[in-house]
């Protein structure tokens, strides 16, 4: 495996590779982790970190789409169902079961047993995989959730979906991690400056962001998975699509902790579209809005504040109302909806998180447009059949290319942890012990954490105040996470700038120390950069 930033970007001006993908998205990544267990050559490099953008923004949610039933694309949820069980079998530690609560204002479009009974089609569709629908009266409602409003509300309803136990740019990462450890040559912040089709390759003139170095990439075929900017960049390599991308802007904001209980309650917004109040370890995310937008650069604006917290207000039973103080962080991003070029204007709310994959054989090119987190397997299964069409040598082997160690390795992983006692070690205030925590988030990687533990106890101890990073971690993610900013520690590689106000992380003991491990000579300037940035909270 290598995640050596300067030895990539070397090997990628010196090899020549079967493919190189723009963009390190959860498209990207699941197209990259793919290929490379399949003996491509693959390259992939993102002009920023990986998983900067719309990857970093989602609900942290692995979801069936139930709400598609009322659209009638019965083949698309089926499709994310199964997916999405998928996704629960083969990441048992990351994306586990999670009840939603819904409840149903007096007035709504539908009847409560029409809803109830789209629920119970849901539960069909996901193939009996998790715990079954309950139909839920306005006392039953009030006593398993006393945080919400039943003034107003007929009934309600529980049923299942699928959560990230971390944030969904850790997910994507570990896409990332296993493609490289299949000999893909990844890179972050290296910029695709100019890409041409020159003698049955593709000539890419990249930059490395961090110096403004220039260098060359050779590939025989080029993939575009730039998220919501894959219209911008095929504009640039000339290539012609049978669809692109409209936007819809998410905003979330997190606040402290609401509900005691581990459950998503999904309500019907004042507009009649859904709103969430999601778990978020100890605090609570809430949203999202869904605003059409004209471009993928967009922000968080009051007003999209205000229909949060007015949404939130009127439907939950709180102490006191939600304000713009309570506020700890907010994020923003828009999701790519895929369009038939054709079709012109469409109607954009009506619009799926289907992805689209356009080919232009003649140039060995791809795009990927649109799609979701559940959806990410089979967009890793289709460019390899694609890649394949087009005549790019590849092994293929009944072994799958995605999900956790087995669960002998993990077995042996645990039996570790208990022979030398590293739980009893767990930081004070853990929100789970160590052993948990290592393997979801570091996977066969936790035995060098485990071995670093062994040797120097000291290693288990809290590295940054009000996280959970030990420094057994810190060493790790110095050497094998790609970390060129603080924000990639702090935002992507964990959410700790979305449950922690940024004042307290700024003035957090052990930023100087844990700067000094990651950046050197550089490290008093990364915590510069990293205290002058708001866009990641709320302003």
């Amino acid at each position: 495996m290598s995640l050596n930033r300067t030895n990539n970007i070397k090997q990628l001006a010196e090899e020549e590779l079967d493919v190189l993908i723009l963009g390190g998205g959860i498209n990207g990544a699941v197209a990259a982790a793919s290929l490379a267990a399949k003996g491509v050559k693959v390259g992939l490099i993102d002009k920023g970190d990986f998983a900067g953008a719309t990857s970093s923004n989602s609900s942290n949610l692995a979801w069936g789409g139930i709400k598609y039933l009322e659209s009638h694309e019965y083949r698309l949820v089926n499709k994310l169902c199964k997916s999405r069980n998928n996704l629960m079998k083969h990441y048992p530690s990351s994306v586990t079961e999670v009840r939603f609560l819904t409840t149903i204002q007096k007035g709504f479009r539908f009847p409560v047993w029409f809803v109830f009974m789209g629920t119970l089609a849901y539960w069909l569709f996901g193939r009996l995989f998790t715990m079954a629908p309950k139909y839920l009266t306005r006392n039953t409602i009030k006593q398993l959730e006393p945080s919400i409003k039943v003034t107003g509300a007929q009934a309600g309803f529980e049923y299942s979906d699928a959560f990230l136990k971390d944030n969904d740019s850790r997910f994507v990462f570990n896409f990332i991690t296993a493609a490289a450890k299949k000999s893909a040559i990844v890179a972050n912040y290296v910029e695709s400056v100019n890409a041409v089709r020159e003698n049955d390759q593709w000539v890419i003139q990249a930059k490395d962001k961090t110096n403004d170095q220039a260098f060359t990439i050779k590939a025989k075929t080029l993939i575009n998975a730039c998220g919501p900017l894959v219209d911008q960049v095929n504009k640039g390599t000339k290539q012609k699509t049978s669809h692109h991308h409209l936007f819809s802007k998410g905003v979330h904001l997190t606040v402290d902790r609401i509900s005691k209980e581990h459950r998503v309650l999904a309500f019907f917004a004042s507009d009649g579209r859904l709103f969430f109040v999601l778990p978020m370890g100890s605090k609570t995310c809430i949203g999202t809005t869904d605003n059409q937008v004209e471009s993928h650069q967009t922000s968080v604006t009051d007003e999209d504040r205000q229909f949060i917290l007015d949404n939130a207000n009127t439907l939950l039973e709180l102490d006191k109302p939600l304000t713009k103080d309570d506020i700890i962080a907010e994020r923003c991003g828009v999701r790519p909806l895929a369009i038939e070029a054709e079709e012109g204007v469409a109607d954009w709310v009506a619009l799926s998180r289907k992805h689209a994959i356009d080919v232009n054989k003649a140039d060995k090119h791809i795009s990927i447009f649109g799609g979701k987190l559940t959806d990410c397997i089979n967009v890793g299964d289709e460019v390899a059949d694609i890649i394949e069409d087009l005549e790019i040598s590849m092994n293929r082997s009944d072994a799958l290319w995605y999900g956790e160690p087995a669960d002998q390795v993990k077995a042996k992983f645990m039996g570790e942890v208990e022979e030398f006692n590293i739980d009893k070690l767990t930081p004070k205030g853990a929100l789970e012990p160590l052993s948990s925590r290592f393997w979801r988030r570091y996977g066969e990687d936790a035995f060098v954490l485990v071995e670093a533990i062994k040797q120097n106890p000291a290693k288990a101890n809290l590295a940054l105040e009000h996280t959970e990073f030990t420094w057994a971690e810190i060493d790790w993610v110095a050497e094998n996470e790609m970390i060129v900013n603080l924000d990639d520690l702090l935002r992507r590689r964990s959410k700790a700038t979305l449950v922690i106000r940024k004042e307290l992380l700024d003035n957090a003991e052990g930023l100087e120390a844990i700067s000094k491990r990651l950046f050197g000579d550089d490290a008093q300037q990364k915590m510069d950069e990293f205290r002058g940035r708001t866009n990641f909270n709320r302003i």
